[in-house]
């Protein structure tokens, strides 16, 4: 996380709790997202990491919610407000969340109308593995080969070169080796993948179906319009065809009333005749 989040000291992480996140308390009405990760650097500040693999509805309020939360449950009633320390909220999505951004890391803190940071109370930083498209030879810094692990270690059979000497990216693809896992481990891990893969399929159907629904809704539409439009188009060249006649006799007004034709209309006809 230190790399990740390129933290240096005094702001070091010094303690770090791994949820389990089978065993982690679901957020209501998201079914498959966790706060993963809570961590604490030298200074105090607090730290929230998680992983998202689907982008579901309410996902960037909840990642605010949660921030605002960690922050405000620091003190209990009646303790000074000065006790309070900066959050950081660390989320990695493994989709697209801002498609019109630039770069893979995105940092957003409280700001005032001219851009002046207001305050560093809140910051939430967002990354998004899609973006990140180096390959091995083009890993230069270390949070490059930390992005580089966490989007392709399951697809690696072998640990890259230039990571062979960190010693905590060669525990962490200890970790990720599913070799090393039980049979219980290894269970649970499918089934999770199961769910996220059945959850995916869903929003695909869900966009066909919408998309199919559009379509069709807008052929009926469009049909109907159409007739509508042809009614009308004929009922105005009956109007066209009787108003000359009564001219002579009605005033516009009348013709109005009586062909359904506007008073410009009329006027047009009477200018023409």
């Amino acid at each position: 996380m230190n790399d990740l989040l390129e933290l240096q000291p005094p702001y070091s992480i010094v303690d770090l709790e791994i949820l389990d996140p089978y065993l982690a308390p679901k957020i209501v009405g998201m079914k498959d997202t966790y706060v993963d990760v809570r961590a604490v650097d030298s200074t105090g500040r607090r730290y929230i990491i998680e992983m998202q693999v689907l982008n579901l509805q309410g996902f960037e309020q909840r990642v605010l919610y949660n921030a605002c939360k960690t922050y405000a449950t620091q003190i209990s009633k009646g303790e000074d407000y000065r006790m309070l320390t900066d959050v950081i909220a660390l989320t990695i999505t493994d989709f697209k969340l801002f498609p019109e951004r630039d770069g893979v890391i995105h940092k957003f803190k409280l700001l005032a109308e001219d851009g002046e940071i207001y305050s560093d109370d809140l910051e939430l930083v967002f990354a998004e593995l899609p973006k990140f498209i180096k390959v091995e030879a083009e890993l230069l810094s270390i949070q490059d080969k930390w992005l580089f692990f966490m989007q392709h270690a399951e697809d690696l059979t072998m640990v890259p070169e230039s990571m062979k000497n960190d010693a905590p990216l060669l525990q962490a693809f200890d970790i990720a080796n599913r070799a090393g896992m039980t049979e219980e481990e290894m269970e649970m891990q499918e089934r999770r993948e199961m769910f996220i893969q059945d959850q995916r399929g869903v929003i695909e159907k869900a966009l066909e179906v919408g998309v199919a629904r559009g379509r069709l809704e807008g052929e009926a539409i469009g049909e109907a319009r159409g007739k509508l439009e042809g009614k009308l188009e004929g009922k105005l060249e009956a109007a066209r065809q009787i108003a000359p006649s009564l001219l002579p006799v009605l005033d516009d007004a009348s013709i109005t009333v009586v062909t359904g034709l506007t008073i410009e209309a009329v006027k047009e006809l009477r200018h023409m005749a």
